[in-house]
């Protein structure tokens, strides 16, 4: 049996929980998400916790014991506390902007670059940084690799969008005047 998937949720005051047969609804302040079930899953409700356990011993059953216990977690954290990703734009002359719904990122094309933020996702730019907000995990960490994607750090001066937390291998160049 999975280690993850033994472990209770403990669901905090003001998310409600909703199980039907096609799928599992988490409402709290910060928004609702739907997750799909598994027949091979079992999902239990007492008090204020939740457990998931295997119908049966089936290698499918196992296999999802652990994963449908884990995104059930990240729902109820998400529709708590939510999630967020936070992006760092380098280069001289790069700029981002969020107008509305639109992320303008200015790195270096001959254009400004529009990303329009699918539902329930909020970003925010603090100077040369992005902060992407929102309650499903997924897509907060989907987004923010959408918006690395448009300009990806080079190794040999460290331009472009990058993670926070993320470390470049910077690269030595070229070296010129050996003959």
């Amino acid at each position: 049996m999975s280690r993850v998937g033994k472990m209770p949720i403990s669901i905090p005051g003001g998310v409600d929980l909703k199980i039907a047969e096609d799928g599992i609804e988490v409402k709290g302040p910060k928004g609702v998400l739907n997750l799909a079930t598994h027949p091979a899953i079992a999902v239990n409700v007492d008090n204020n916790t939740v457990s998931v356990s295997p119908v049966n011993d089936s290698r499918i059953a196992r296999q999802q014991h652990g994963l449908r216990r884990t995104l059930l977690a990240n729902a109820v954290v998400g529709v708590t506390k939510g999630f967020e990703k936070s992006l760092e734009v380098i280069g001289v002359g790069y700029k981002v902007n969020v107008q509305g719904n639109t992320v303008v990122l200015n790195v270096g094309f001959s254009h400004p670059v529009n990303f329009d933020l699918p539902a329930g996702i909020q970003a925010k730019a603090e100077g040369n940084k992005i902060i992407i907000t929102g309650c499903d995990k997924q897509a907060v960490g989907e987004v923010a690799a959408q918006i690395r994607r448009v300009r990806p750090p080079e190794p040999y001066k460290g331009k472009g969008i990058k993670y926070t937390d993320e470390t470049i291998r910077r690269k030595a160049g070229k070296s010129g005047g050996k003959k």
